[in-house]
């Protein structure tokens, strides 16, 4: 029963983030235009807030795993995954970890860039 729990905690989580995504990013998509992605751009920041703020205080205010997952893992990973790669790449440096830590923010960008140059050549030539 825990396993279900668990999943049902993620799943709500999950779905309000990516609907609060989604309708962030139109909202400032009307505000602001469409010649900057700016929607994307207040996402991925407000979540790497979030993700910091709510990491450290909900161990000292709400220590509850469940509200955790619900509001970090769920809400926030579906709000933004940009926000889990700010904070890994975080508690990396402050680990002491600095090389690996700037080889994960740095490889990840990099990877992620060819990653999509490869899928938008992929995804043209099929069309």
């Amino acid at each position: 029963m825990e396993r279900w729990a668990t999943i049902l905690v993620l799943t709500v989580g999950g779905a309000i983030g990516v609907n609060a995504r989604h309708f962030v990013g139109i909202w400032v998509r009307n505000w602001a235009g469409h010649h900057f992605p700016w929607g994307t751009f207040l996402i991925n920041v407000s979540g790497s807030f979030a993700i910091g703020f709510l990491a450290m205080a909900l161990d000292r205010w709400l220590p509850s795993p469940r509200l955790r997952l619900l509001i970090v893992t769920g809400f926030l990973g579906g709000y933004t995954t940009f926000s889990s790669y700010m904070i890994e790449s975080m508690l990396l440096w402050e680990r002491g970890e600095a090389l690996r830590a700037c080889a994960y923010f740095l490889g990840s960008a990099a990877a992620g860039l060819v990653a999509v140059i490869v899928g938008m050549a992929l995804g043209r030539s099929i069309g």
